[in-house]
């Protein structure tokens, strides 16, 4: 199974809360707070691999979180940081957002992407001990972290594209050059996934790719087309064999502008890059069929005559390959590396309802809400004056709030009392 793009959910650890301790011993009845800060949460990371050629991984595990840190202690301890969430992806990944925006290009082995950071730990009440509040009975919550929905789509990374009308040696080319043993067979679409193989030419490794599927109406949605279009993206050369025995009872150069007409269609881009034309099967064809391509090509195109099944004309189309590559400048790698979580102004809130019920939410609530115990006195007091102070109230009072109406905050209910 080949699967190049699939959605997953990812989620970074939340913090852990901080706690309100006091210091207790045989000699001490009151002692000050002690309370230890909760344990940051993990990390979301993607990390780029040549151990995986696709995403079907991804197709059977689609969800993956990193660990919670863990609560603060007495005794000053800080809990334990939640565990990163390592995710390997194979290389020529791209990780999207839920809008298609890119987050970030793994082209490279070893290159990692933080997409998502855990959340903070919250802290311990030793944190809030001031000269007038030297029991501070309260501590705050980690900061709880949300899903995100990303995409991810693969475009294999290769040097070389093998591209042409099924059955005309693609697959064969690659196996007799490489280690790739794709599945060759003579019929339509044998090759449903791109294969890849690496062949050594004067000590540099050349990386191969023999893209399926390539017919006409491929860029509108023919056949397999379609879908391994976007592989040849990441190619710089292009390798585009031509059945000159007409074996399949086809024209060959209408197959050559077929194909050119498809790639053309698709993206401009693809349609210039650099090729050399194969010519394969001339074990089986005449000489006026290979003079008769040669002629209505007319044009400098570098031109080569194989034999993929008998072996013949490799080297000299393998140097070839070498020689036109360091012709060709690498692309320059995709900059772009942006952690997913959206920045938010800590002071927002919304106030929402009328009819006597009322509803307040936003990132101030929930910064608010964690630095809080509402159960006691002297932190419930705080939590009604930072209202107060920042507008809350009064905002509330302009859409209609008055004495004995309800207020939502938090899942917790109040009755407003001027």
């Amino acid at each position: 199974m080949f699967v190049d793009s699939v959605n997953i959910t990812i989620q970074a650890g939340s913090g852990g809360a901080g706690a309100a301790t006091f210091y207790r011993d045989t000699l001490t009845m009151f002692g000050g707070p002690n309370g230890g800060d909760g344990g940051r949460g993990g990390d979301v990371i993607f990390i780029g691999t040549n151990n995986l050629d696709n995403l079907v991984d991804f197709h059977y595990n689609q969800k993956f979180k990193a660990g919670d840190g863990a609560n603060g202690q007495g005794g000053n301890k800080t809990g334990a940081d939640g565990a990163d969430i390592i995710i390997p992806v194979p290389l020529g990944t791209k990780i999207m957002d839920e809008d298609g925006k890119l987050l970030c290009d793994i082209t490279k082995i070893d290159q990692k992407y933080l997409a998502l950071k855990g959340g903070a730990g919250g802290f311990g009440n030793t944190h809030f001990a001031t000269a007038s509040r030297q029991t501070p009975n309260f501590s705050k919550t980690g900061v709880k972290t949300q899903p995100y929905h990303v995409r991810l789509e693969l475009n294999c990374i290769a040097d070389i594209g093998i591209i042409g009308y099924p059955n005309v040696g693609k697959s064969t080319l690659l196996s007799v050059i490489s280690r790739a043993r794709p599945k060759i067979a003579n019929y339509q679409f044998t090759t449903l996934y791109p294969n890849i193989g690496v062949s050594q030419v004067h000590g540099q490794n050349l990386l191969f790719a023999d893209i399926p599927g390539l017919i006409e109406g491929a860029s509108d949605g023919v056949g397999l087309g379609i879908d391994f279009l976007k592989h040849i993206a990441r190619t710089r050369l292009l390798l585009h064999v031509i059945d000159i025995a007409a074996m399949e009872g086809r024209d060959p150069y209408h197959d050559y502008e077929v194909i050119n007409q498809e790639l053309r269609k698709y993206h401009a881009d693809l349609e210039n890059k650099k090729q050399i034309v194969v010519l394969n099967k001339i074990d089986s064809a005449t000489p006026e069929q290979i003079k008769a391509f040669k002629t209505k090509l007319g044009r400098k195109v570098p031109v080569y005559e194989i034999s993929a099944l008998n072996h013949t004309g490799l080297q000299e189309l393998l140097d070839a390959c070498l020689q036109t590559l360091n012709t060709i400048p690498k692309p320059a790698p995709l900059i772009v590396e942006t952690v997913l979580e959206q920045k938010i102004d800590k002071n927002q809130f919304t106030v929402t309802g009328g009819n006597g019920e009322y509803q307040v939410a936003g990132p101030f609530i929930d910064n608010l809400i964690r630095g809080v115990v509402l159960d006691d006195t002297e932190s419930n007091r705080y939590f009604q004056r930072r209202l107060v102070q920042h507008g809350v109230i009064a905002e509330l009072k302009n859409i209609g709030l008055t004495d004995g109406d309800t207020i939502q905050i938090a899942g917790h209910f109040f009755t407003y009392t001027e």
